[in-house]
């Protein structure tokens, strides 16, 4: 039976998100196709129509940002700017959104694109170009550099290259972000915290926002380590805390790199059992951030792995329980709002 949503009223922003199709994507992986494309099987195709299906659940969602993820490219343009089809595709999306004929809810009222960075001081005319195909919506960039000596962890073409983020190349065109006052997103699996502070550190005025709790590990090599590791992630989440210009996404746990929980996708593990699995890293982020640099994200539909839209958001709010009215207000909509300077939203 479906679950009873939990504080139905409270106003989300979700600030993760994707939009895809990756039904191109498959020839891409080896055979037998990696773990990760086969999670994703049943979200191959993911467009407003299915983001508004899950969104009108039952939980009260205001908003949301949407995450890049290397969709609905330009074709027929120059390698480093076919990346503005992305964000012109998602700006028309909340534009649909933005009429009214599909409810309150203003989708993507947030857009997060990608550029390459290691183009160095050349990315600063694809930023430009993005902020154009947006300029009431982008917000900043997204640059995933997840990476692990293990190969089964992410396979290809997800694995990127160790310490990406400490390039040189890469710093120069990170740079750029803050000459346009954007956000920067980092996408990293936990054993790379360290090069996330050694960034924050080396930019302490750019905002960053580590997405998914730095993404614990409890597949391939790191099968039955999540507690064995937790001490490492916990001491490293609490040094980039320190970093003031330092945000973090609360969410990611459902993916299947996580293991919390191991079966999916969709396993019907209920919210209080996520809870169970989840509260030992949200509670730890929460007290090393605050309220006011911690967002809870959906990551939907990657997160689809372990949970249901509504139980995901239950599974929240259920670790969230004993939490102040103005603590719970940052969570799930302020501190989001904040991050990725929105306005007008009612909560």
């Amino acid at each position: 039976m479906p679950e009873t949503i939990l504080e139905p009223d409270l106003p989300i922003i979700d600030p993760h998100h994707h939009f895809w199709d990756l039904r191109p994507m498959v020839p891409m992986f080896p055979e037998p196709r990696h773990r990760f494309i086969e999670t994703l099987v049943p979200a191959a195709y993911y467009t407003f129509d299915h983001l508004h299906a899950d969104i009108t659940t039952g939980h009260n969602i205001i908003g949301t940002i949407f995450m890049e993820c290397s969709a609905f490219y330009r074709a027929g343009t120059s390698e480093d700017m076919k990346v503005v089809g992305e964000v012109e595709y998602v700006n028309g999306v909340a534009a649909q959104s933005a009429s009214g004929l599909y409810g309150p809810l203003r989708a993507c009222a947030g857009i997060i694109g990608h550029a390459d960075l290691m183009l160095g001081s050349k990315a600063g005319p694809v930023l430009d170009r993005l902020q154009q195909a947006a300029p009431d919506r982008f917000r900043g960039i997204r640059y995933a550099a997840a990476w692990d000596k293990d190969p089964e962890v992410l396979g290809p073409p997800i694995q990127k290259v160790e310490g990406l983020y400490r390039e040189a190349a890469f710093r120069e065109g990170f740079a750029e972000l803050g000459k346009r006052g954007l956000s920067f997103d980092a996408w990293i699996v936990e054993p790379q915290i360290p090069d996330v502070i050694d960034l924050a550190r080396a930019f302490p005025d750019q905002p960053i926002c580590l997405d998914h709790c730095g993404t614990p590990l409890g597949m391939a090599s790191y099968t039955g380590k999540l507690e064995e590791r937790f001490g490492i992630w916990r001491d490293n989440i609490r040094e980039l805390a320190q970093c003031e210009n330092v945000s973090i996404k609360l969410g990611g746990l459902a993916m299947h790199n996580c293991a919390m929980p191991e079966e999916g996708p969709a396993a019907g593990v209920g919210s209080e059992k996520l809870a169970e699995l989840w509260k030992p890293y949200i509670e730890t982020c929460i007290e090393a951030f605050g309220s006011e640099r911690a967002m809870f994200e959906s990551n939907y539909p990657v997160d689809r792995w372990g949970a249901t839209y509504p139980v995901l958001w239950n599974a929240f709010k259920r670790i969230t329980k004993g939490a102040s009215d103005a603590e719970k207000k940052a969570l799930y909509a302020a501190s989001a709002a904040s991050f990725y300077r929105l306005e007008g939203l009612p909560f």
